[in-house]
């Protein structure tokens, strides 16, 4: 732990105990995301599924580095993972994007997809606002999380038929924005 790091966040007026435990809840979101993405991935099969695999991969791989890159910080504020993996996943933010009853239904693949985006966003907006011009660091893991859950939303969206994004699948690259949080 950080002893002076999580002084000053407490001196900034946050509750450390209360922000550790939205990481750790966010945190378990990702790595179960991660999980749940990789069934529905192996489901976008056929003419519908294959356009979508590609995204939905993009997506998965950047949830796996959001747990990677939000753990450290849990450590740095004194917090740790739960020992058990059962209790981690049942402490997630989200709900399971569990695979939906007809597993060859793309259109309910992607209502699971984009609702699972759509939590993300929320529980890392949530993050930032706690943490604006207080804990620097934390916003700014949050921030740079939460401008690629926003682009994850957008992508799926477009295929749902709700509008255009304006945003475009990344090529070689997967997450620009956390990526200096993992070297």
């Amino acid at each position: 732990m950080a002893k002076v790091t999580r002084e000053m966040v407490e001196r900034s007026g946050i509750n450390v105990d209360e922000l550790l435990e939205l990481l750790v809840k966010n945190a378990a979101a990702e790595l179960t995301t991660y999980y749940y993405y990789t069934i529905l991935r192996c489901n976008l099969i056929g003419l519908k599924g294959e356009g979508i695999k590609e995204i939905a991969e993009t997506a998965r791989i950047e949830d796996r580095n959001h747990f990677e890159a939000i753990v450290p910080r849990i450590y740095e504020l004194g917090g740790k993972l739960p020992d058990d993996m059962k209790e981690f996943h049942d402490t997630s933010a989200c709900p399971p994007a569990s695979l939906p009853a007809d597993p060859t239904d793309v259109m309910s693949i992607l209502k699971v997809l984009v609702e699972a985006e759509r939590c993300a966003v929320r529980g890392y907006t949530h993050i930032c606002n706690l943490t604006a011009g207080k804990d620097h660091r934390t916003y700014d893991l949050s921030q740079a999380i939460l401008n690629e859950e926003i682009e994850h939303e957008s992508w799926f969206s477009e295929f749902l038929g709700e509008g255009p994004s304006g945003h475009f699948l990344r090529r070689g690259e997967t997450s620009p924005f956390v990526s200096k949080f993992m070297k």
